[in-house]
């Protein structure tokens, strides 16, 4: 006589899975909340202790998940991820990074904040704390919930292009490779500073509450390129269109749908930002080869600042990322 037949085992749900496995900061960060989002994306909520605020982070799990993978974090730009202008609205991370083992984090907010910890309370922006968030906050909650090895990689675009230097410069050994796709990495030269301040103000915020007043000793501290020495070690990629019209630059052109009031407005604002940020990309490439860095400068002769360009740029450079990912 035959005894009980053995239950199924239960499987728990993906979100009680990643709530029971996540674990908080040190300083209490922590994991609040967590919902399933179109396709693989996971929607987080992590509380920020240094910003007691609650930031949106979108995750897309590894390709297996039930196997530890290293984390690829990718930074919007000045908008932040507003208005639809983030890298699951824009580009093909979902498709792209299916079948790798790699998990990839977006944090949805800080627009025009450079990703930085501000010196002083902002009337319109706050206070944002965002390399605390993004070096000690954040990573130990990633980890824990989806079983990184501890090897990370950082890329950003525009604004965010400054940023993952200014990152890796302040969390030594943290990342094992940043990518920086149309950013103007210089901060304290008269062009960087004015990049920079355009930038800020363009979301009303007050760049003397960021770094005190433009020209200041904080602005020559935070200058990524006066302290590139600090990166020896770190894979670095660095891309950049001219501003001259390329082949993303037409009515059949990513997310210009045939508008031509669309690509108009990427043609000239789009064409002179790439042309800055092309100016800035030859000067660091001098720096860094100043102070014997290696990189890889991806100096494409056509292309404005706009997404389709950036989509390229982080499939050219996914090769290196993930070599010194898995290395």
């Amino acid at each position: 006589m035959s005894g009980p037949a053995a239950a199924d085992p239960v499987v728990e749900p993906v979100v009680t899975q990643i709530l029971a496995a996540a674990r908080p900061a040190e300083n209490g960060s922590r994991l609040t909340g967590l919902r399933e989002g179109p396709g693989r994306r996971l929607d987080l909520q992590v509380h920020s202790a240094a910003m007691n605020t609650t930031v949106t982070v979108r995750v897309l799990r590894a390709a297996d998940p039930a196997r530890p993978a290293p984390v690829l974090y990718l930074l919007n730009g000045a908008h932040g991820g507003r208005d639809e202008s983030s890298w699951n609205d824009k580009t093909d991370i979902e498709e792209f990074f299916a079948d790798k083992q790699v998990t990839v984090v977006v944090p949805m907010g800080g627009a025009g904040s450079y990703f930085t910890d501000w010196q002083n309370p902002d009337p319109v922006l706050g206070r944002p704390l965002w390399t605390t968030f993004l070096t000690k906050e954040l990573p130990p909650v990633i980890d824990s919930a989806f079983s990184g090895t501890g090897a990370n990689a950082i890329a950003g675009i525009s604004m965010a292009g400054t940023s993952v230097f200014q990152l890796a410069e302040s969390a030594p050994g943290l990342y094992r490779a940043i990518a920086s796709y149309s950013g103007c990495v210089s901060t304290s030269d008269p062009l960087g500073q004015a990049f920079v301040s355009a930038v800020v103000a363009r979301w009303s915020g007050n760049p003397a509450n960021m770094w005190g007043p433009p020209g200041g000793p904080a602005w020559t501290a935070k200058d990524p390129a006066l302290h590139a020495a600090r990166l020896d070690g770190t894979a670095i990629y660095v891309s950049t269109g001219t501003g001259i019209p390329g082949p993303h630059d037409t009515l059949n052109g990513p997310h210009i749908d045939g508008n031509a009031g669309t690509l108009l407005g990427q043609l000239f604002n789009g064409g002179i930002l790439e042309a800055v940020t092309h100016s800035c990309a030859i000067a660091l490439r001098d720096r860094l080869a100043a102070v014997n860095v290696p990189a890889v400068f991806d100096l494409r002769p056509l292309g404005t600042h706009s997404w389709g360009y950036w989509q390229q740029d982080l499939h050219t450079s996914w090769p290196m990322i993930s070599a010194a990912l898995n290395r």
